[in-house]
């Protein structure tokens, strides 16, 4: 069974259903990266792996272990790791701050986890007592990723983590995350760079109106000459 299975899912917000039937799963140390068009259900599909709506059919396993029930915090608990699109800093706390406050759930010494941190992101060890709010785009995204790391995610989430970042800065965090998945951490992410997040993927998930349209490697949707011509622009 695969680490992370979502399967079958359906619902959204109120009695409209943003979700229909849309299956997910990411195994252990691997990339998964869900595209699409806007309004595809994207954002909505990560939201609800992550308990953050509920659903009315399907339903979510961690390690083979049933979690639909459970609550955001609990799922954290159990291991997931979500960063949003936006608001995912503490902007009047300094870098060290937020990380420490990635680690509110754990109860053990957590310095280790913060050097790994800083090893994966060197700049936020330059700027570890600087106000996250004073730091450029693509740092504060490296700071909402090292706070999510943290809490020592099984399965990291990450939602448009290059939204707004220059192309360089972008080519950066998908170093990052390849970095972070070859220590065995699973990640699902939402993209709009769908091309560039695809060339990353071990798997790729195109999601039409809620629904999968297409599965596949990362690298076979991009050479699928109907995925090239729909969504990645010919």
């Amino acid at each position: 069974m695969s680490y992370l299975n979502a399967s079958e899912m359906t619902g959204g917000y109120g009695k409209a259903d943003i979700l229909h039937s849309c299956t997910l799963t990411v195994e252990k140390g691997e990339i998964a990266v869900i595209v699409g068009p806007n309004g595809a259900g994207k954002s909505t599909a990560m939201k609800a792996v992550f308990g953050m709506l509920s659903l009315r059919e399907g339903k979510v396993t961690l390690d083979g272990v049933d979690i639909t029930g459970l609550s955001p915090q609990d799922r954290v608990k159990k291991g997931m790791g979500f960063v949003p699109q936006v608001n995912n800093v503490f902007p009047t706390m300094t870098v060290e701050e937020n990380l420490e406050m990635g680690a509110f759930i754990r109860d053990d010494d957590f310095a280790g986890t913060m050097e790994q941190v800083y090893e994966l992101f060197p700049i936020l060890k330059e700027k570890r007592r600087q106000n996250a709010g004073e730091l450029s785009g693509g740092q504060r995204q490296q700071v909402a990723v090292g706070r999510a790391l943290m809490t020592q995610p099984k399965l990291l989430m990450l939602d448009e983590p290059t939204a707004g970042v220059s192309p360089i800065v972008m080519d950066e965090l998908f170093d990052r995350i390849i970095e972070v998945a070859r220590t065995g951490i699973s990640i699902l992410m939402v993209e709009q760079n769908a091309r560039q997040a695809l060339e990353i993927a071990d798997k790729g998930y195109v999601l039409v109106q809620g629904a999968n349209k297409y599965t596949d490697t990362g690298q076979a949707l991009l050479a699928d000459p109907e995925v090239r011509r729909t969504f990645l622009g010919g």
